[in-house]
């Protein structure tokens, strides 16, 4: 569907305890011919880095050109329920970004760090052309290691406005004000109820009804709040429609139609 309306990517998660990115990022590719398909993201503390390059390299020369892999912490206490939990996150996520980028680029990496150790692993089949690499995190600290580290930065799914800005200000100082691609994740739903949907639907992601969180409403409305973010440093939007969205295909065609238009 989301192919035939002509969007761009198509996001898909690994939140626990739900759906697994590689497979759910497989079945996406292999039904699709042309669309790219998006992880955001992979907890590090979840997967072991050999077994995730494996999978991403995997994907990668199946379905060349199409792939976008991201990495990030995880949700501290889904990482605790299976053990995962780590006392420094940001060394996790520094080591770990940096053996996955060398396996994936074809190095033979031996490396004994604080969380990951490897001796002498290389990938039998690394992709000729490794997919990029988005990061994501949420405090200051880790949006800025992203910024310094990964290909991109993968921002949360409920996050208003002026925390949208804040985070691309981060970003900008911790590359020196050069460009990086930066995606958002916002919940958007139009028709009718549209606004008491996206206001249920953030109440799941921790924010209060009332937030400045999501969009819904008519397509001039969405497009105005994908401006704004766009305008704040945003280069991707991945529209998240709420889990009582009544007409998928009909939120598909408002925002690769009649958004898109507006935006154009």
């Amino acid at each position: 569907m989301a192919e035939r309306a002509g969007l761009d990517e198509f996001w898909v998660w690994e939140d626990c305890f739900k759906q697994s990115a590689i497979a759910s990022a497989a079945a996406a590719l292999a039904w699709t011919d042309t669309i790219t398909v998006a992880i955001g993201l992979m907890p590090a503390p979840l997967r072991n880095v050999a077994l995730c390059a494996m999978e991403l390299a995997t994907l990668e020369r199946m379905f060349p050109g199409r792939l976008i892999a991201g990495v990030g912490h995880g949700v501290p206490s889904w990482m605790a329920q299976v053990g995962g939990k780590v006392a420094s996150p940001l060394t996790l996520l520094e080591e770990y970004a940096d053996a996955l980028r060398r396996l994936l680029g074809g190095n033979r990496v031996t490396v004994e760090g604080r969380y990951v150790t490897l001796d002498d692993v290389a990938l039998d089949w690394a992709p000729p052309e490794p997919p990029p690499l988005m990061l994501g995190g949420a405090g200051s600290r880790s949006v800025a290691l992203a910024a310094r580290l990964g290909d991109g930065n993968l921002l949360g799914t409920a996050m208003t406005q002026a925390e949208v800005r804040d985070a691309c200000s981060i970003i900008l100082a911790a590359r020196d004000g050069a460009a990086h691609p930066v995606v958002a994740t916002v919940v958007v739903a139009t028709g009718p109820g549209a606004h008491e949907r996206v206001q249920r639907e953030i109440q799941h992601w921790g924010r209060s009804a009332g937030d400045d969180v999501g969009v819904g409403g008519t397509a001039e409305a969405i497009a105005q709040s994908l401006r704004e973010l766009r305008d704040a440093g945003v280069t991707s939007v991945a529209i998240h429609p709420t889990r009582d969205e009544p007409d998928l295909q009909e939120l598909l065609d408002v925002i690769a139609g009649d958004v898109r238009a507006i935006l154009r």
